[in-house]
């Protein structure tokens, strides 16, 4: 993967604020929780209703974890990119292609001044964090660092030790590619 011009200044505008989307906040009940400027995580989205406040809340981009729901069709009218990279929250271990796609995805939506991106699954508890994750790892936060800024931020996440041994073993892999 070629990381284009606009990088740099992506890893600069990302100041981790703390921005969560809630019942009552003005955005129509959406679980959604900003763990950097332009990264959130959260629950499922399910219906045009929560796809335009996510819209409204700046998302260009969705990564759909789930494999209950592919919100494609929903984000359409709204010019929402959405990867649908569906997994189960089976507590097995995840295959490295789960996250290279969800990275991939993630490091072109972002290399793109102006873009926010959604990762979720249904709950916002395990898959989102995961692939979350290991995002922030390749951005260039190491693993600790960044299990406790994404619990700080969203504190129903949880990280199966299951699920963080697939982002370690996704990591040592996608290090030695770029070697």
């Amino acid at each position: 993967m070629k990381l284009g011009p606009g990088f740099g200044a992506t890893l600069r505008s990302m100041k981790f604020l703390n921005q969560k989307f809630a019942a009552g906040d003005g955005n129509r009940g959406m679980d959604m929780t900003w763990v950097t400027g332009r990264i959130a995580v959260g629950g499922g989205i399910w219906n045009e209703e929560n796809m335009a406040a996510v819209a409204h809340a700046g998302v260009t981009h969705v990564i759909d974890m789930q494999i209950e729901f592919d919100d494609t069709p929903l984000a359409q009218p709204f010019g929402i990119e959405v990867l649908w990279n569906p997994v189960e929250d089976d507590f097995q271990p995840k295959k490295a292609e789960v996250f290279q796609r969800g990275v991939e995805f993630a490091i072109e939506a972002l290399d793109q001044p102006g873009t926010k991106l959604y990762i979720h699954c249904a709950a916002g508890v395990h898959r989102a964090p995961m692939m979350a994750l290991a995002l922030l790892c390749v951005l260039g936060w190491k693993l600790n660092d960044a299990i406790r800024m994404i619990e700080r931020r969203r504190p129903q996440s949880d990280f199966a030790d299951v699920y963080v041994r697939s982002v370690e073993k996704f990591l040592q892999g996608y290090a030695a590619t770029r070697r």
